[in-house]
């Protein structure tokens, strides 16, 4: 069941399909696997950066846009999808100015072989260029049609408000979703004044790491070594609160014959503000894990029990 994107007038997945190891830790072909297992499932909001997958030897940025740009071209597939991507991380390209955001988005495209973004982010804050600048220079991708609807990610409260407050003073485009970090195991980033604000505009909250760097599909155990290449990224999480957790989604992933994967999205999806979760799949056997919580409810006893088993103050 598809929702709506905050106050736009788009309508997306219960989840977001991460595009962040395609052309990295995914092949092309393994990538077009995943992507067309996440659309023939109903699947139609993907996410992606300029400035993937750059970490890597060799690489520049813009692989993974160049991979779902192949995608979409080869499978005809543009009208059925929503296309999230960002700008001011990659390397070469980096920053909120004017200049850089039409350099950028014209590559964006080109790579993504469309002539319009659905959803274009600030990828992070520029406090070096003016608000009136950026905005300005983001207005102008919306009304050139290259740009539906502008978003914002890794903002803080105070710089998301007062971006609004310049878009409205001067009649420019809004940013109408964000995308902070936010899952069961991090949750000062969006919880309080973020998410008091984004519901009282009409902001859409698209969350990343949403399965905890993977930490949540229940592949860490104690004294189970993955071999991965985003293993380190977990470490934080192995103590005794993460294997709390764990244990209690495993019992509610027992009563719903379900996987720990789907339980992890399906409570960030049940938060107030928040459309759709992101998740990256870089096999369609993981994505398997990841396609039931589309159809998942989890009951208000079983979110509370995650949400406490997950507080750091838990007994």
């Amino acid at each position: 069941m598809l929702r709506q994107l905050g106050a736009t007038n788009l309508s997306v997945s219960p989840f977001c399909l991460g595009g962040n190891v395609f052309g990295w830790t995914a092949d092309e072909a393994s990538s077009f696997e995943v992507l067309d297992m996440y659309a023939d499932a109903g699947g139609n909001f993907i996410d992606t950066a300029d400035t993937y997958s750059s970490w890597v030897p060799g690489h520049v940025g813009g692989e993974s846009e160049t991979v779902i740009g192949n995608w979409l071209a080869r499978r005809g597939r543009r009208d059925d999808v929503l296309i999230a991507t960002k700008v001011a991380k990659r390397p070469e390209f980096r920053g909120l100015s004017a200049s850089n955001i039409r350099a950028s988005v014209d590559g964006s495209l080109r790579r993504l072989k469309t002539d319009y973004i659905d959803v274009y982010y600030a990828h992070e804050d520029d406090e070096s260029v003016p608000l009136e600048e950026t905005l300005g220079a983001f207005n102008d991708l919306v009304v050139a049609g290259k740009v539906r609807v502008i978003a914002a990610s890794n903002f803080t409260t105070e710089r998301l408000a007062a971006s609004l407050a310049v878009s409205r003073a001067n009649g420019l485009a809004e940013y109408q979703v964000i995308q902070p970090h936010y899952n069961l195991l991090v949750r000062d980033e969006f919880e309080g004044a973020m998410q008091e604000l984004c519901l009282a505009e009409g902001i859409a909250c698209v969350p990343y790491f949403g399965l905890a760097r993977g930490f949540l599909t229940g592949k860490y155990r104690e004294g189970v070594v993955v071999e991965s290449a985003r293993a380190d990224g977990t470490t934080m999480y192995q103590d005794e609160r993460g294997w709390r957790t764990l244990a209690v989604m495993d019992k509610i992933a027992a009563r719903h014959d379900t996987t720990l994967a789907a339980i992890a999205l399906s409570w960030v999806a049940s938060q107030p503000a928040v459309a759709a979760p992101i998740a990256s799949a870089r096999t369609t056997t993981q994505l398997t894990d990841l396609l039931p919580m589309a159809d998942l409810q989890l009951d208000a006893a079983e979110l509370s029990a995650l949400a406490t088993a997950a507080s750091a103050t838990a007994a």
